[in-house]
Parts: structure tokens; sequence; C-alpha cells
């Protein structure tokens, strides 16, 4: 008995561990990078996301640059959310076997891994959605209704990880207001919940207002040619995909148990209302994934009840779980050598229509885009400080750095410190914000010569290095770094111009 009730937290420290031996490879990822940059700027908020991960990711590199240490931060959300996932099921009906099906499933689904690979603004909502479901279905139970202010503090803390929740929050009030469970609503308590849940996301949203709203900007530029626009049936055959196909039976059981049960229809119900919003909004299909660890529960618990007599169809099923996740294992840790990758990738790219699987228009290279983003940085900060060092001093001293993105910038400004660089500038989302750093144009050194592609602007313009990183994005493995001399507008008219959020 004492070992049952001990299985989610030896569950959850198996996965955390699984992430921390296979997470730290690769390098750093170029979110990650800007990440740390904006929780070095702290504010209440930033113009396209919330402020808890940027200042995690500052957090981790406060003793030193460390990929481990910041990779342990998804990590150990990853851990928490087999946890909970485990307790979700046990709460369900799930015995041993049901709860170590469902931690299985969920913890090699690959989407779900790789919240827990990588540090994103989805980490946290791995273990704060499912833990948020598992709070009301005990409220359902008839648990206090005081059980309302925790709900609501967890919702508050996933709002300001990722502002979706708030499309999570919607569903989860709709599922119960659809379904007898609405008895539970009937509380001074849930509005006390509420009152705490603004409380906490008030101040990023108020950032947010202060400065119109940026982020519905950005997510309406991306829907202009940026992202991938997927058909509601290709939306929700992305679902099978981005889970693994062999896995995704597992929560399709998992859905259906939920809503042919009377008491547990309204999570089903909440999955459904959460994908008709991400459907309606033209979401990325990875968007609602932290809902996930919920209908695995549900599956663990459907599939334990179906074999309780089939001992050999447990062991199968539970082996087939293990190896069709092993399958695409590489996908979501960086554990293979890169060029092994790149075999393996050929190879399983024959099997799985992964092309299907992206999320924005740009063309691909020979890795996905998620490990060719971890490629280069540190080789493109040095190739910035060879042209900066290269400098007279007096040009030296006035020099700002100009890059076309935000990742080019966060990699500049992380990797480039130790080497003395200057603060990196660019008109990409929260950096325009931060401006040109006092810096009057004078001499620009510009990185991905995007300023010096304009003969306008330049009095002269002179070619530094060359940059080459084979494995990153095609868009970012070759360009020249240029050292432009006497730009030509003046700096209140170039820098408005600058600004673009996507």
């Amino acid at each position: 008995m004492r070992r049952a009730a001990a299985f989610p937290i030896v569950a959850g420290f198996a996965a955390t561990l699984l992430h921390l031996l296979g997470n730290p490879h690769y390098g750093f990822f170029r979110d990650e990078l800007y990440f740390i940059a904006c929780g070095r700027h702290p504010a209440f908020g930033y113009v396209d996301q919330p402020p808890l991960v940027p200042a995690l990711a500052a957090l981790s590199q406060a003793w030193g640059q460390s990929l481990f240490v910041l990779r342990a931060v998804p990590a150990l959300f990853a851990g928490a959310s087999i946890c909970v996932t485990c307790l979700l099921a046990r709460e369900l009906g799930a015995g041993v076997f049901g709860q170590g099906l469902a931690a299985l499933a969920a913890g090699l689904s690959p989407v779900l891994m790789n919240f827990g690979m990588k540090l994103s603004t989805d980490s946290p909502g791995l273990v704060l959605w499912p833990l948020a479901a598992l709070l009301v279905l005990r409220l359902v139970k008839g648990s206090d209704a005081r059980g309302w202010l925790a709900v609501g503090a967890v919702l508050g803390a996933a709002a300001e990880s990722k502002y979706s929740v708030v499309f999570f929050a919607l569903a989860l009030f709709l599922g119960l207001l659809a379904t007898k469970a609405r008895r539970v609503l009937w509380t001074p308590w849930l509005l006390a919940g509420i009152a705490l849940c603004v409380a906490l996301a008030l101040p990023s949203f108020l950032w947010q207002a202060s400065h119109g709203f940026p982020m519905w900007e950005l997510l309406r530029n991306g829907q202009n040619g940026k992202n991938v626009m997927l058909t509601p049936l290709g939306f929700l055959g992305a679902q099978s995909l981005i889970t693994n196909p062999a896995l995704a039976l597992l929560w399709v059981a998992g859905l259906v148990f939920l809503l042919r049960n009377h008491s547990w229809r309204f999570l089903g119900l909440t999955y459904v209302f959460l994908m008709a919003q991400m459907i309606a909004l033209h979401a990325k299909h990875y968007y609602p994934a932290d809902v996930y660890p919920i209908l695995f529960a549900a599956g663990g618990v459907a599939v334990e009840a179906f074999t309780a007599s089939l001992p050999a169809l447990r062991a199968a099923v539970s082996l087939g779980v293990l190896v069709f996740g092993a399958l695409l294992l590489p996908y979501a840790l960086p554990i293979l050598p890169v060029e092994t990758f790149i075999a393996y990738h050929a190879r399983v790219s024959q099997l799985f229509p992964l092309e299907s699987t992206k999320t924005e228009n740009v063309k691909m290279g020979r890795l996905p885009q998620d490990w060719a983003d971890m490629q280069g940085w540190p080789e493109l900060a040095d190739a910035v400080s060879r042209v900066y060092r290269a400098l007279p001093p007096e040009e030296r001293r006035k020099a700002s750095i100009f890059t076309d993105n935000y990742g080019e910038a966060a990699a500049i400004d992380f990797f480039g410190a130790p080497l003395g660089l200057p603060p990196a500038v660019t008109g990409h989302n929260q950096y325009w914000l931060w401006g040109m750093h006092g810096y009057d144009g004078a001499v620009l050194i510009d990185v991905n010569a995007n300023v010096t592609d304009d003969a306008k602007l330049c009095q002269s313009a002179t070619l530094g290095d060359t940059f080459n990183s084979p494995l990153s994005m095609p868009y970012e493995s070759h360009f020249d770094i240029v050292v432009c001399r006497g730009l030509k507008p003046p700096l209140a008219e170039f820098w408005p111009r600058q600004r673009f959020l996507r």
C-alpha cells in the first residue's frame, strides 16, 4: 500500500532524471537565449510573453553560463507533470498499472517531452494545467470549496507563463457548466479563486495594456504568412502526430472514457471546448498540448479496466507504448550525435509525415527546426567579436551591433558579453523597446547585412566577415557581417522604422 502511494513521486523522479541526462545537449535554443536576455531586464511583462519564464531563465544563469542548469528547469516541470498525471489517474480510479501506463505515455509523448526538454513558455503549463484539473476534480468529488483558491493560484501562475491558459480556463469552466458537475460553481469561494487568479495575472495584463497590447499584434502578424494555417481536420490530425500516432490511441481512449462517464465528463468537454477555440483562432498545433496529461491519465484508467483479467495484453500494451515512444525519442531529446540524428531523421521521415508538423512557413535544412535553432550561436558571437576587435579603437568605442532578429541579438548578448561585445540592438519584438543603447549609428556592425542591403542607409560599407553554420536554419546558415559607417537617416527616423513583431 505504501509503495502504491509513493508511485507518483517515483514516476516523477524517473522522468526528471531522464530529462536531466538527456536535455543538456546540442546547445542553447534561440528562444532560451532570448528569455535570458528578457529576464536580465526585469519587468512585469514583455512584448511577446509574460515574465515568469524569462525570470527563471535569467536566474538559472546567475552563477555563470550553464546549459545543464537552464535545462534542469524544464526537467523539473516535466517530472512534476508526470507526478500530477499519476495523481489524476489515481483520482479517476486507476491503480498502479493505470498510473504507470499514463506516466509512460505522457513521458514519451514527443510534444510533452519537448516542453520538458528546453525551457519555453509552455514548460510551466506542463504541470500547472493538469494540476488545475486535478484540483477541480477533487472539488467535484467533494473536497472543501476553499480549494477554489488553489485553483485560482495555479491558473494565475500559469497566466504569468503563457496567456493561452485563459482558453484552457474558459474551456474548463464551460465543461463544468455543461454537466452536473456545475454544482461546484455555486460558492463564493469560486469568486475568491477568480479574484486571486486575476490579481496574479494583472501585472502582466497592465503591462500589455500600457504598451498597446503588442501580443495581439504579434499573433495577427503571425497569421499573415509566417505561421502554417491548418484546416480544422488538419489541426486535429496534427494532435495525433505531435503526441505520437501510436500513443495517441491512449489519449483518445481517455477522451472517450471521460465523455462516457457522467461524473468526469466535464474533463472530456474541457478538451472539446479547448480544441474548438484553438481551431477558431488558427492557433499553432502545439498551443493546447499542455492538456494531454489529463487525457493520458484517463486513458490509463480506461486501459487498466479493459485489461483487468488480461495480464498478457497489459504487458503487450506497455511494451508497445515503450517501443513506439522510443522510436521518436530522438526528436524530443537531443540524445544522438548530430550526424547520427540526421541519418536517423532520413529513415524516420519515410515512416511518419513529419513535414506536416511544421508550424512556420520556412525552408528547412538538414535538421528539424528545434535542433537547427540550437546550432551556431557561440560561433556567431565569435565572428562578430573578430569584426569588433578589428575596428580602430576610436570606432570601437562608438560601434553598435545591429542584428536581424532577437535570436541573433540574444546570442551576441549572451556569448558576446565575456568577449567584451556591447549589447546588441534589433527592432525585433522586445529588443525594439530597449532601443539603441545611446549609440548614434556612426559605426554599425550589421549582422546579416540587412541595413547595408540598402545602399542609401550608409555612407560606406565594408565586409567584416562571413558567418557559416551549415546546420543552422537556412536563413541563418550563411550571411555577411558588414561594417556600416555613417548611418544616413537621423536615428530618430531610422529606429522607429526597424520595429517588427512576429
